[in-house]
């Protein structure tokens, strides 16, 4: 164990015995895409870790985005770095020769396949376009970009050029901070109920108000191909720009006054327009209000339309969706929703359906099929009904109704293909009759993907193709309009992914891709799905991996971890459903815990950790007693394997799993140490709801306290690493939380171990970051489960 950085490294930082900060820097696999036409593959180049200087640039954090100033993006972003352009033929991709220091992103082919587009950041965000048959790069001559509300540029439906989100020129300097605060920050409630989750990086103040406007208000172009930019309307702060399919109208959403400091922009007052391409206004569409009195409840919606957007398949027909239950679930309502559409910019909207349950989605086919998906939280309940967008008339029809938990009678999800107006539409097959669906094919045994072929008149599912026994291989795009020709990603549990065309009528195989094990260090580590049963009879599962030429007869017991995330359920039939492969290709990356197995330790990975409410009882107020069920059973499992020492038993988890794994310390003796990265702890703290607990700590204190291992910290005698990055910017998982329950550990006397990363956010991203994080948990562990390593 290295105890300090070896030079050029930051004094501070270690680094985790060998392997494994080789296999941390080995280039990472590319990034493909594939054009519209599905004649070509983009290989993007990516980038490793980026050095914790990065993470350390300035940083604004501004209702609800973090924001890189003097790029005007949003920060903490991944870059690619290469580009290379090939066939479908398996022939060696052509590099493009990109700007010097090339740090991309965003990257999108044109709908026509001749272009792709990039973000190119460097000092700023500049717009590159790449010409697909001259291999060229260039770079369109714009004001630098604003990624501010996201992706800063559309391409135009037909190609021929792109809009762009850009600073406003000439902006000059942002607001100074003032020296003396002009008064004290006032907030007053008239009394209406507003509850909100717990948010960060919200306005606090007049300077984070007009910090805010400064940063995201910006300019809308439009840009031909040729270089020729127009600018469209006044600058403004233009959340969001949609191209109307036929190209010559924006759907445009823009956020006015008055900002909050509770809620993240997305919640603040809204203007929703379609303008021409001059700016100037075909019809106002909506104007809402600050959307702060939404429930905090689940299935709880903004009470006026929402969700507008173009229709795919139509050239410039608008939709959105109406709350009818005052977008309160908890309203007596037999209507929850309705979809509504505006087919002429001077008619009126009419409605193209009405659900019973909140609506959840759409895939646009033709004027004779369209797919509505909408979802109930509190029953888990999934339909998929067709309608004819173009006829009235014509009934609904539900295609399939479910529980959406239920990975074993899930259907698959319907393929797409890009259609004439360079939208993703509904793939059918010849004259429209059939949809292809692609699945995960869970069941018992393992998921084993397939496609199959939908019969939207009969009802009927023919198999298509199935991925073979003792591999996993999915489809990623269907190549044809039949169905027979196929792109799919396979990778066993000894190779790794890469990608092939299958020609399913010629049982022909082409092998498009031939990347090699990132990690050879891993090359035969054991992999295997385990199953067995919690008391109470629910059915378990998880992953069982174990080191290189590990055998456990001749070998015998190691020590191991459980590296879990819980889960909550309406079924107890959904929530002992097996939802892996024991084929996949198990590599490690980033801080990841499977790290562990190139020093000796097995790791029972994902064990199910499912917290069932049947009926009118609620999941969390049985979960301490159903989360101890769950991992007696997961040790009793791999005991018995031969595989676990009983005496030598770690349990972990990141986030949500960080609170499952301080919650079993308290409450069980099960464990010898823990490891808990980015947790919460004090439910208290969060008190408008958590993960799927919809209930107020007002509603259901006693469940809030019970679930909290801060309230039982004088419990806990197992000892524990705390890890939490200084700048966790997730909903609930604040520092503080970390902060606090370490105290209230050491208050009590509990052996514990807490580490702060300075930049870090929810995940760790630094090389710096991650390799410390690395070998803090496997000192940590080889202090407490290796004989040689324990200190009592």
């Amino acid at each position: 164990m290295h105890d300090t950085a070896p030079q050029g490294e930051h004094p501070g930082y270690r680094l985790p015995p060998e392997p494994i900060p080789t296999i941390l820097d080995a280039p990472p696999t590319p990034l493909l895409t594939l054009s519209p036409d599905r004649s070509r593959l983009a290989w993007f180049g990516r980038r490793g870790l980026p050095p914790l200087a990065e993470l350390a640039e300035p940083e604004l954090g501004l209702a609800g985005v973090r924001l890189n100033p003097r790029t005007n993006m949003r920060s903490r972003q991944d870059h690619l770095v290469s580009l290379s352009i090939g066939g479908l033929d398996n022939a060696t991709p052509r590099p493009i020769e990109l700007p010097e220091g090339a740090r991309l992103t965003y990257p999108r082919w044109s709908p026509d396949s001749r272009h792709l587009a990039f973000v190119h950041t460097s000092r700023e965000a500049e717009l590159w376009i790449v010409d697909v048959e001259a291999k060229t790069c260039r770079r369109l001559a714009l004001p630098p970009l604003s990624g501010a509300f996201g992706i800063p540029y559309r391409w135009l439906p037909d190609g021929s050029g792109l809009l762009a989100f850009t600073i406003v020129p000439d902006r000059g300097a942002p607001p100074p901070t003032p020296e003396v605060a002009s008064g004290p920050l006032v907030q007053e409630s008239s009394g209406v109920s507003a509850p909100t989750r717990t948010y960060r990086d919200l306005l606090d103040g007049p300077h984070s108000e007009r910090l805010f406007e400064f940063y995201f208000t910006g300019q809308l172009w439009h840009v031909a191909l040729d270089g020729t930019t127009t600018p469209i309307g006044a600058p403004g702060l233009i959340a969001s720009f949609d191209p109307a399919p036929r190209g010559d109208v924006v759907l445009l959403e823009r956020l006015r006054r008055p900002f909050s400091y509770l809620v993240p922009y997305h919640r603040f007052p809204l203007e929703v327009d379609v303008v021409d391409l001059a700016g100037k206004e075909v019809r106002s569409i909506a104007r809402l209000p600050l959307a702060d009195q939404v429930p905090v409840v689940f299935d709880a919606v903004p009470a006026g339309p929402r969700g507008f957007h173009w229709r795919a398949d139509a050239p410039a027909e608008l939709v959105w969706v109406e709350a009818l239950d005052e977008g309160d679930p908890r309203n007596p309502a037999a209507l929850r929703d309705r979809l509504v559409i505006l087919s002429d910019p001077d008619g009126e909207p009419r409605s193209l359906l009405e659900l019973e349950h909140r609506y959840a989605g759409i895939q646009w086919g033709d004027d004779q099929l369209a797919i509505v998906y909408s979802r109930w939280w509190a029953t888990r309940t999934e339909r998929r009904i067709a309608i004819s967008p173009s006829d009235p008339e014509k009934p609904p029809r539900l295609l399939s109704e479910r529980s959406y938990q239920d990975a074993y009678n899930d259907p698959g999800w319907p393929a797409t293909r890009r259609n004439h107006l360079g939208r993703s539409v509904l793939q059918t097959a010849p004259r429209g009759s059939a949809i292809f669906l692609m699945g995960e094919g869970a069941s018992p045994e393992g998921s084993r993907p397939f496609l199959d072929r939908f019969d939207l008149e009969t009802g009927e599912t023919s198999r298509l193709w199935r991925s073979a026994e003792g591999e996993y291989e999915a489809v990623a795009v269907i190549l044809d309009d039949s169905g027979k020709r196929i792109l799919t990603r396979r990778e066993s549990s000894n190779d790794p992914p890469n990608y092939r065309i299958r020609d399913l009528s010629r049982k022909s195989i082409l092998q498009i891709t031939g990347f090699t094990d990132p990690a050879p260090q891993l090359a035969g580590l054991g992999r295997r799905l385990i199953t067995y049963r919690r008391a109470d009879g629910v059915n378990l599962s998880g992953t069982l991996l174990t080191p290189p030429g590990y055998l456990p007869e001749r070998d015998g017991p190691l020590p191991i971890l459980f590296w879990a995330y819980p889960r909550e359920f309406r079924d107890p039939g959904d929530a002992g459903q097996v939802l892996d492969s024991p084929y996949r290709f198990s590599r490690p990356t980033g801080a990841s815990h499977l790290f562990l197995l190139t020093q000796g330790y097995a790791i029972l990975d994902g064990p199910a950790m499912p917290i069932v409410g049947e009926g009118d009882a609620e999941p969390n107020d049985s979960y301490i007693e159903q989360l101890v069920a769950n991992a007696e059973a997961a040790v009793e499992a791999v005991v018995n394997l031969g595989v676990g020492d009983r005496e030598r038993i770690a349990v972990g988890g990141h986030s949500y799993g960080a609170f499952m794994t301080a919650n079993l310390l308290a409450h069980t003796s099960l464990f010898r140490a823990g490891i808990a990265r980015s947790g919460a702890y004090n439910r208290t703290l969060t008190p408008f709801g958590f993960q799927q607990e919809q209930r107020s700590y007002w509603e259901a204190a006693d469940t809030y306290h019970r679930m909290s291992p801060f309230t039982h910290a004088d419990r806990l005698r197992a000892t524990i690493l705390l890890i939490h990055g200084a700048e966790d910017n997730n909903p609930g998982t604040y520092p503080l939380q970390s902060e606090r329950f370490y105290h209230a550990l050491k208050g009590h006397g509990a052996t514990v171990r807490y580490v702060v990363l300075p930049h870090e956010s929810h995940n760790y991203r630094a090389r710096e970051s991650v390799l410390h994080v690395l070998a803090e948990m496997v000192e940590w562990l080889d202090r407490w489960l290796k004989p040689e390593g324990r200190r009592e």
